[in-house]
């Protein structure tokens, strides 16, 4: 499982990856915080393909698989795409901050509720058979899982990705997702 950005440079480059335990290996990314609050992050882009495809590889994932599932970096990175870096502010906490606010939400136009539900914007939605197959996910319902739960559950499997699960609960049902790693 990643604990940064798996994209991001790691210092020491293709030497690091090569001789350092892979929990040692430190990425080039960077945090703005102001009074510990995170006002932006960022990272210098992995830009060596050799480096990504160890990096990669490091994390369980075949060449073919970084080649499909992140074509657009890849390609570019073939073709010798230099190096670059980037940061993303977080505005409205900036504004938070300068507001003497303590909750992120009293600053936003349209806050999300408290269980992360966008009303303005009517997320999340259900996803609509189209979508779902333009992703490559089938839904599948386990008989043997609603044995266990004695509730319905619904399981998204992404053919030959590395799987994480993660489960939650919405109208007393439960979820349980199987999602490629990222």
């Amino acid at each position: 499982i990643f604990t940064h950005n798996p994209f991001s440079m790691p210092q020491g480059g293709m030497d690091s990856l090569n001789n350092k335990k892979p929990e040692d290996v430190l990425a080039y990314q960077f945090d703005f915080v102001c009074n510990g609050i995170e006002m932006a992050s960022g990272a210098v882009r992995n830009h060596d393909l050799d480096i990504m495809r160890k990096a990669f590889n490091i994390a369980g994932y075949s060449e073919e698989d970084l080649e499909t599932r992140f074509k657009a970096l890849y390609e570019a990175f073939k073709y010798g795409a230099p190096p670059h870096a980037g940061m993303a502010p977080g505005i409205d906490r900036m504004i938070m901050l300068l507001r003497d606010e303590q909750n992120l939400r009293e600053v936003q136009a349209f806050p999300p509720s408290a269980s992360g539900a966008d009303l303005m914007m009517g997320s999340p939605a259900e996803l609509m058979p189209e979508q779902l197959e333009e992703l490559g996910i089938e839904i599948k319902k386990v008989e043997e899982d609603f044995q266990k739960t004695k509730e319905k559950s619904i399981f998204i499997t992404p053919a030959d990705y590395k799987k994480l699960k993660l489960t939650t609960r919405l109208e007393g049902k439960v979820l349980r997702i199987v999602a490629p790693l990222m």
